[in-house]
């Protein structure tokens, strides 16, 4: 069993998931990830783990989309059917809370990508340089 197999084994998925989420290093957990709302860091500034593998791309987006649709659809049914509001009030409450929504989630959820692959060793994250 080689150094890297026994590396590979000692990272855990949900911690680093957390981490990520937190928009912390996924390594030390104390590191900022993010430099900016989306631009992620080459190197944590705390532990200098090389965090420049990352491929988020469009992974974050399609989970915000996800997540805040299958919130939203559900309560823009109850109040319509409940509480029958003006269609003017029911767009703007709904067009603020998903924009509110989608702008919190999107860096979590990119942090949390990056963590993921940072825990899976991929893309180059478990790669010896």
């Amino acid at each position: 069993m080689t150094q890297e197999m026994v590396t590979q084994k000692e990272r855990a998925l949900w911690p680093a998931l957390r981490r990520g989420f937190r928009r912390k290093c996924p390594n030390c957990g104390s590191g900022p990830m993010m430099n900016g709302y989306l631009k992620v860091r080459d190197t944590c500034t705390v532990c200098r783990e090389e965090l420049r593998h990352h491929r988020a791309d469009d992974g974050p987006a399609y989970l915000t989309i996800l997540i805040v649709g299958h919130l939203m659809a559900p309560l823009l049914h109850i109040s319509f059917t409940m509480f029958r509001p003006e269609p003017l009030v029911l767009f703007t409450i709904f067009a603020i809370g998903c924009v509110t929504l989608s702008l919190y989630l999107l860096p979590r959820l990119k942090g949390a990508v990056v963590g993921f692959q940072w825990a899976r060793f991929m893309h180059g994250f478990g790669a010896e340089t």
